[in-house]
């Protein structure tokens, strides 16, 4: 065959063209690169180990509040009742105070079994601990010391079960698994009630037969759900200052998060002016004292569970198949507007019970979807997960201790005599509830 090249003539190779430069956004790049990966899919193991753990957790946490703590207080102090709401707020103001540390030393700790596991180990110690003294209290004093002490072990554990689910669940399973755990926490206190009736005359079996529930459930997770040893995490030192520091944060930095602490505020503080003076408003409509309303009030709570149980599984399988959380936190506040304001306009049983039982759907409906969504919004999981649900905390704990005091001035509004404006604070908490789901529509980085 003939060749045309001369073995001296250099070899001239084509070179193409330069590509066009692809345009970047500087802002997607970044947002792309501070997106941590979806996370792998937990197992139904660790699914129904974390339901039974909060299980354990409400019945020996929340039978106090529903029977043990009004059983020891009335055998030490029968004539102050008033003291039980001393108890209670002063153990709110502590975990208040300190749930934000708790979640910041969880975040930095640095162990073989992991960060969450040896604070669900230690507060679960404390609050064993704490039966024991409010079963023993010799006075009203130690009895409250007791209840601070249950408060900040159970509420311990508590935290770190659900920083381990901001750990380690991915989107597509957060919204069951809030149904799921919504459903234990609603029916733990009232299977609590029941197995503590006819414990009332011993105080150590009244405290610790819930108690033992609670260790054994939790023992249970910690021993049989593997969490990651974090001994080789990176650690940044910080002084008193830097934990002081770690209870604010910047909302314009973390907009979705700030709404939605905002719009967990605004419900909780309806829901806590709804529920404060339930008793005495239908003592009042129904024209009964409140011993002889106790019974109806009894009956309402183990109905509601069914309905609020309903709003939370519904809602939370729905909001994952459907992967959407905004519009059922905004009908489930409507749900509850609507069913306050059935119950302000009532003045008949039937009404009553109506309005009070669209109250217990609306509450499990906004309770799992918004713990989902809280999930979903949650700034820096990787490091920072228990700071910013300790800060979250504060969105209900602050309305829990001021609501009951603005109820009360409610209350008195453009009434006379012994007369209470029972109308007026339900219409105001039907407001408030219906604006904490709307406030939801502001979050953009979920649908």
């Amino acid at each position: 065959m003939r060749n045309d090249a001369r073995d001296d003539e250099p070899l001239v190779v084509p070179v193409p063209s330069p590509l066009a430069t692809a345009t970047v956004d500087p802002e997607t790049v970044s947002a792309m690169q501070s997106t941590p990966p979806e996370l792998p899919k937990v197992s139904a193991r660790y699914i129904w180990f974390m339901v039974l753990a909060q299980f354990g957790v409400f019945m020996a946490f929340i039978t106090p509040i529903a029977i043990s703590l009004a059983v020891r207080l009335g055998e030490l102090a029968p004539s102050n009742q008033e003291y039980l709401g001393y108890i209670t707020g002063a153990g709110a103001l502590w975990v208040m105070l300190t749930a934000p540390f708790m979640g910041i030393w969880s975040d930095r700790t640095r162990s073989r079994l992991g960060r969450r596991r040896p604070f669900m180990i230690g507060g679960m110690i404390v609050g064993v601990v704490s039966l024991v003294v409010m079963a023993l209290a010799p006075s009203v004093l130690v009895l409250g010391a007791g209840w601070i002490l249950a408060q900040w072990g159970w509420g311990t554990v508590l935290g770190n079960l659900q920083n381990s689910t901001a750990d380690r669940l991915p989107e597509a399973q957060r919204g069951k698994v809030a149904g799921l755990t919504g459903f234990a926490t609603q029916v733990a206190p009232v299977i609590g009630v029941i197995a503590t009736m006819g414990l009332t005359g011993d105080p150590l079996l009244l405290f610790l037969v819930p108690g033992v529930v609670g260790v054994v459930f939790v023992t249970l997770f910690v021993t049989l759900v593997h969490e990651d040893d974090s001994r080789a995490l990176p650690l940044e030192r910080i002084g008193l200052v830097g934990v002081l520091a770690k209870y604010v944060y910047n909302p314009r930095r973390f907009p979705d998060f700030s709404w939605n602490w905002l719009g967990r505020f605004l419900f909780y503080f309806g829901l806590t002016l709804n529920t404060t003076f339930t008793a005495y408003f239908f003592a009042s409509r129904l024209g009964v004292s409140i011993t002889e309303v106790s019974g109806i009030i009894g009956t309402l709570g183990a109905v509601g569970v069914l309905a609020t149980t309903a709003g939370a599984l519904g809602g939370g399988f729905l909001s994952d198949r459907l992967r959407r959380r905004r519009v059922f936190l905004v009908i489930g506040g409507a749900i509850m507007a609507a069913g306050m304001v059935t119950m302000a306009l009532s003045s008949d049983l039937a009404f009553l019970f109506a309005g009070s039982l669209i109250v217990s759907l609306g509450i499990g409906l906004f309770a799992a979807v918004d713990m989902a969504l809280l999930l979903d919004v949650l700034p820096e999981k990787e490091t920072d997960a228990g700071r910013f649900m300790g800060i979250t905390g504060f969105a209900t704990s602050i309305p829990q201790a001021a609501a009951p005091f603005i109820a009360s001035g409610i209350l008195l509004i453009g009434v006379t005599g012994d007369a209470k404006n029972y109308s007026l604070l339900f219409f105001i908490a039907a407001a408030f509830v219906l604006l904490g789901g709307l406030v939801i529509l502001r979050i953009k980085s979920v649908r």
